[in-house]
């Protein structure tokens, strides 16, 4: 039950809240303040309807910049046998190939956006695998899910190849035309093969000419001479690419010599590239083994990186699929375990802009903020500090959209029984 009930007028202020914004040693901290609505849109007049947060926080709602819909919610019928990265590609691949109908990728789908909606996210970027004839079922759908949540939730889609699919001729050329044809973002997988850097130019030459940004995964292994983002960041340059080019994981980069990795983030840095870390799905995958503890994080250098002057975003990444079994599209999940995994409570630099207006600028989406005649969407929280705002999931939040607080029911999981049924 939601901690607070807010009035039904439409012009309605919320007295004894605390906004966040970054003191002067650059960490966020909290500030007494109050929020007034009128008419969908934050105001600086207050209304004579008030009432009492007792002090609770109030945070823009959420963009989650890196997922997979199209995946989504198909553990129970395709879970991975071992947890490896390798067991959800063959896992993934078989599932694929038997079950994802126009009408199977479209409830899981939409179920996802029920609950990202109701935690509080407002804008989402997925990947869709787009290996061919995937392409031809996903676009579609996807492009129809779009319509049908116009005006609650912005969405951006990513074709999800393998770098050794890229090329100048055949299905990969109707793949690019199908992205730019539905305004999304051209994207691959990226790992060391015969030919990288020739199939790595075609795929900034052919996002060029259709004037399509790029969105990559990018050296998800601990093997530290699986180092694509130097090539990657060195392409942007020397291109002179025009769009935006956002970079995923990046988890190699931890683990290689110190001096090369900073060479790397050097590179990174010049070249303009958004990183986004998805520490849930890569504490999940990395380093796991047979009767064995896992030795490291699986995260990249968020830290370094952000000290440098790259955008670093954090996202949900998989949900309830081969690659992580777990997760419900909560960026306050997502937010929790990102402080604990990657430490960023201690940090000399704000990380709140990481879950909504650092991506939202990386994607392109309308701006994430909480200014006078913006729209009223945030997010009230009954917590007032830091670490009750990250000790509890904070179920009892109060989700705001064009000034009205929504429904925040979560859809029934046996919604998707009958797409659970293996043959």
């Amino acid at each position: 039950m939601d901690f607070i009930a807010l009035p039904s007028a439409r012009h309605y202020t919320i007295r004894n809240v605390r906004l966040a914004r970054a003191g002067e040693d650059g960490t966020t901290r909290f500030f007494k303040s109050e929020v007034s609505v009128r008419d969908g849109r934050l105001t600086e007049q207050p209304s004579a309807a008030r009432i009492d947060a007792g002090g609770g926080i109030v945070l823009p709602v959420f963009v989650d910049m890196h997922t997979h819909l199209d995946k989504g919610h198909t553990w129970p019928r395709a879970s991975n046998p071992d947890g490896t990265f390798d067991g959800a590609l063959s896992t993934v691949r078989n599932d694929r190939a038997l079950h994802w109908s126009e009408r199977d990728v479209r409830m899981r789908m939409d179920f996802s956006l029920q609950c990202a909606f109701a935690h509080g996210t407002r804008a989402i970027r997925t990947h869709l695998d787009s290996a061919s004839p995937q392409h031809r079922i996903s676009w579609p759908v996807f492009r129809e899910t779009a319509q049908d949540w116009a005006g609650r939730m912005e969405l951006q889609a990513v074709a999800l190849v393998p770098i050794e699919d890229v090329d100048s001729h055949g299905d990969f050329v109707e793949i690019a035309n199908l992205v730019a044809a539905s305004e999304g973002v051209l994207g691959c997988v990226t790992y060391p093969c015969g030919d990288f850097t020739r199939r790595l130019n075609v795929l900034f030459r052919m996002a060029a000419e259709r004037e399509v940004d790029l969105d990559l995964h990018v050296d998800e292994t601990h093997d530290t001479d699986s180092n694509t983002l130097r090539e990657i960041a060195a392409t942007a340059i020397e291109t002179g690419f025009g769009g935006a080019v956002t970079v995923g994981h990046c988890c190699s980069l931890s683990r290689q010599p110190a001096g090369i990795a900073a060479e790397t983030m050097e590179l990174v840095a010049r070249s303009g590239l958004a990183v986004v870390s998805l520490p849930m799905c890569n504490l999940y995958l990395q380093d796991r083994g047979l009767a064995r503890t896992p030795r490291w994080r699986g995260v990249t250098l968020v830290h370094e990186l952000d000290a440098r002057g790259v955008p670093v975003c954090f996202a949900s990444d998989n949900t309830r699929d081969p690659f992580y079994a777990y997760g419900d599209l909560d960026m306050v999940e997502v937010m929790r375990e990102a402080t604990r995994i990657c430490h960023l409570d201690h940090a000399s630099r704000p990380w709140l802009d990481a879950f909504s207006a650092r991506p939202a600028e990386a994607c392109g989406f309308s701006r994430s903020a909480l200014e006078p005649g913006d729209p009223a969407d945030f997010i009230l929280f009954s917590a007032r500090n830091w670490t009750e705002l990250l000790a509890r999931p904070q179920s009892d939040r109060v989700v705001v959209r064009n000034g009205l607080a929504i429904d925040r029911s979560l859809p029934d999981y046996r919604q998707l029984d009958e797409l659970m049924e293996t043959r």
